[in-house]
């Protein structure tokens, strides 16, 4: 079993989870969990995916209540689309590496340089940099979004420097790229590709495009020196549809040892490794079955975004919904 996929015992986390069961259905409550969440979390929740389709489902929910279980940028996101309704985090000290990398007054100058071209914000951002963005994106539509720019006119990307790496060599478009990264995605290195693809060589190998081996994976791949055959570049949720839609039977995943869980328990006959077991977001797994059930107990720890600054992210969002 991969080490950090699990906080509590089975035993503790079965009577947690019935609590919460309670709880959720007298608050008319609905869980969302990412991918990246801990195995128990996931089975709680009412849905599980990355950014977007959290946005999208809370977008859809008619529940009075969302409980997001993800970072701080996720749980505004939510109270952006859906003001009307109440939206818990467990934790408030979840926040993000990437989100952090950049602010709405770096973004501003960055825009003051460069006038008139296009932003594009990857979700992982506050609300404060999504108001001053024209788009935002998930690693799952970024190229669709890149490529629905007109050819002429100048981008902005940020904060993640892999991912606007990756773009700009996938769609050729020229980029200004913001050098924020995922303290997570980040410590994904070349010499933990090679070393897995030693080791396990007949293993497909998902790569997600915020990590920072996917430029080096890009040119060894063009170089002959990773095999083609069986190496993807994917978001989580194409990982996740890959995996169910190949007939490999083993694959190592570099990405957050998160969505292993969700792999696993929908291809229980296939094997699924990480990169490498520390590849763990500390904020992702800040949030614990107790701390769900204190939220949803208490209505603990809301998530509130003041009306025009929602109105003016609501715009970039909506955008990358659309997308």
């Amino acid at each position: 079993m991969t080490a950090g996929l699990y906080h509590d015992t089975p035993a503790t986390a079965r009577v947690l989870a019935e609590e919460i069961g309670r709880l959720k259905a007298a608050r008319g409550a609905v869980i969302l969990a990412h991918n990246y969440q801990y195995g128990e979390i996931q089975d709680v929740a009412d849905y599980v995916g990355d950014s977007l389709g959290m946005a999208q489902f809370a977008a859809r929910s008619a529940a009075p209540v969302l409980l997001v279980c993800g970072v701080h940028f996720m749980a505004e996101t939510s109270a952006i689309l859906s003001p009307e309704k109440l939206v818990l985090i467990p934790d408030l000290e979840a926040g993000c590496s990437l989100a952090a990398a950049i602010d709405a007054d770096q973004l501003r100058a960055w825009k003051a340089d460069h006038p008139g071209a296009v932003v594009v914000s990857y979700v992982n951002t506050t609300a404060d940099v999504k108001a001053e963005s024209d788009y935002c994106c998930t690693s799952g539509n970024a190229e669709r979004v890149i490529r629905a720019i007109p050819e002429d006119q100048e981008i902005l990307f940020l904060p993640d420097m892999f991912l606007g790496s990756y773009l700009r060599q996938t769609t050729g478009r020229k980029m200004e790229i913001w050098a924020g990264e995922c303290h997570v995605h980040a410590a994904i290195n070349p010499a933990m590709v090679e070393r897995q693809r030693a080791a396990l060589p007949d293993a497909e190998l998902l790569i997600h495009p915020e990590c920072g081996c996917v430029s080096s994976a890009m040119h060894y791949l063009a170089a002959g020196s990773i095999r083609a055959e069986g190496t993807h570049i994917l978001s989580t949720e194409g990982m996740i549809r890959h995996a169910a839609q190949s007939t490999s039977r083993q694959f190592v995943i570099a990405t957050e040892i998160g969505v292993l869980h969700r792999m696993r328990k929908a291809n229980p006959e296939k094997e699924f490794l990480p990169i490498d077991e520390s590849i763990s977001c500390r904020y992702m797994k800040m949030i614990t079955l107790e701390k769900v059930r204190d939220s949803l107990r208490d209505l603990a720890h809301p998530v509130v975004v003041d009306p025009a600054l929602a109105d003016r992210a609501r715009t970039a969002i909506e955008r990358m919904i659309s997308l």
